[in-house]
């Protein structure tokens, strides 16, 4: 995306406000309601009857862990794949969503900031560096 800086931009843009919109979605709070209460997960799923008993509460189970991230996870996206402080803020967020009682509250926070990261990484591209940044390894590899 090096090469189509305004691709790039519009595509941080469309990243953080999905993630952004996401975050203050009631879907979003249904999954985490979900993921907080692990026990009552355990109860549902022992009901299930069948051979295919563990692939559907897998599913299940997978469907809300899918709910409550995908965004967060697509920022990666933006950020960098292989960013490290992006990676250990992140891990930090779905935890403290899961287990502090008022973790709805930070994701609400995390909806609105990536809705102004939306917004700034016009200005600011560099906002965005997994988008606009050129590595090291790509500087090497053009000398």
């Amino acid at each position: 995306m090096n090469d189509h800086p305004a691709w790039a931009t519009a595509v941080a843009v469309v990243v953080f406000a999905s993630c952004g919109l996401n975050q203050l979605t009631p879907l979003k709070s249904r999954c985490l309601k979900h993921c907080r209460s692990p026990l009552s997960l355990l109860l549902h799923y022992g009901a299930y009857r069948g051979a295919l008993r563990d692939v559907r509460a897998g599913a299940h189970h997978g469907a809300y862990c899918l709910g409550c991230c995908w965004s967060l996870m697509a920022l990666f996206v933006v950020l960098g794949v292989m960013n490290l402080a992006a990676m250990v803020v992140l891990a930090a967020v779905v935890l403290v969503e899961k287990l502090w009682m008022h973790g709805e509250v930070l994701s609400r926070a995390v909806g609105v900031a990536a809705l102004a990261l939306a917004v700034a990484v016009i200005w600011v591209p560099a906002l965005a560096p997994g988008l606009h940044e050129t590595s090291h390894m790509m500087s090497m590899a053009g000398s």
